[in-house]
């Protein structure tokens, strides 16, 4: 089996020893090649190759943009279910969102065990898990996107990164609340569109998920829509009011262990096929925590058993 371990080395919390010890680990499973990053996009360019020389297996070891862009990468070469590298990812980003998503370990000592564990599987049962993705239609989303207030902070946060400052949770919950209290001033501008019903207009923002939960604050998961997983179609978590006492309580209900998220201001619906937002001005939009810009109208739709991963299979609820 052959695998290309993909390095970001400047990802918040990726090592020079740690990446020495997933490469030894890695090649006890695989015939192993190791890039590093030194670009935006760079990652898209390295997974276009592998995917062409038809590599079996490709590792990320970064945050959640290195993962976005391989999977771009993936399929920017073959389509959606068809034959292609896998997925696996060691953690080392901020919030690594992914990756937690799918079962592996924040830890990366931890995730790297997991990860040639799930090596071994595959060479006895020759299958990958598959998972849903999200088609943004400009590119691939891997688990989450916004627009408005969610894209204001993602921008925010990626210009005090530039500055050299350091990504931190307490640094993105900072910027988020300076964010919400700067759009609670204005009117709002986007529509919601869902299948099969009337549009919704005043909204503020919206997230759009393919899993759960939306974010991580440091280990306490952060939940939109519960029910969506990569199993599933697309969540939608939008507001029409930004009364700051009615969001507190939504607040509380999106950390609660036992999530309930019920307000008369929330759109929220899970397993959805596809859903448009569109805006009467520019709103700033992120696709898996990287800003993308200003955007009047953005689609999404579910696809499906898009990709394979090296990652635990889900656990099945009743």
């Amino acid at each position: 089996m052959r695998a290309v371990l993909i390095v970001n080395p400047n990802a918040t919390s990726t090592t020079p020893a740690g990446r020495d010890l997933l490469a030894h680990a890695l090649e006890s499973r695989v015939k192993l090649s190791v890039v590093h990053t030194d670009h935006r996009g760079h990652a898209i360019e390295i997974a276009q190759q592998a995917t062409r020389a038809g590599v079996d297996v490709l590792i990320v070891h970064g945050g959640d943009g290195t993962v976005n862009e391989v999977v771009n990468g993936i399929l920017g070469e073959v389509g959606p279910g068809d034959a292609g590298p896998a997925v696996g990812v060691v953690p080392g980003g901020s919030a690594n969102v992914f990756a937690r998503a799918l079962g592996i370990s924040p830890d990366p000592v931890d995730a790297t065990n997991q990860l040639v564990d799930l090596l071994g599987a595959y060479r006895r049962d020759h299958t990958w898990r598959r998972i849903g993705l999200m088609d943004c239609k400009e590119r691939w989303g891997v688990f989450t996107s916004g627009m408005g207030v969610d894209g204001d902070v993602v921008a925010a946060v990626e210009a005090q990164r530039a500055k050299g400052r350091k990504v931190t949770a307490s640094r993105y919950i900072r910027v988020a609340i300076r964010e919400m209290l700067a759009n609670a001033r204005k009117e709002p501008t986007m529509t919601v569109r869902l299948p099969g019903r009337e549009p919704v207009g005043g909204v503020h923002f919206a997230f759009v998920s393919n899993s759960s939960p939306w974010t991580y604050a440091n280990k306490r998961p952060v939940w939109t829509n519960p029910d969506t997983t990569f199993e599933t179609g697309l969540g939608v978590f939008a507001i029409t009011s930004m009364n700051v006492w009615s969001n507190l309580g939504v607040v509380r209900q999106m950390l609660s262990r036992a999530p309930r998220l019920d307000a008369k201001h929330l759109i929220r619906d899970d397993d959805l096929a596809w859903l448009r937002v569109t805006s009467d001005t520019p709103v700033a939009c992120q696709i898996d925590g990287d800003y993308v810009g200003l955007r009047e109208a953005m689609e999404f739709t579910a696809v499906p058993d898009a990709l394979g991963v090296v990652a635990p299979l889900p656990e099945l609820t009743d």
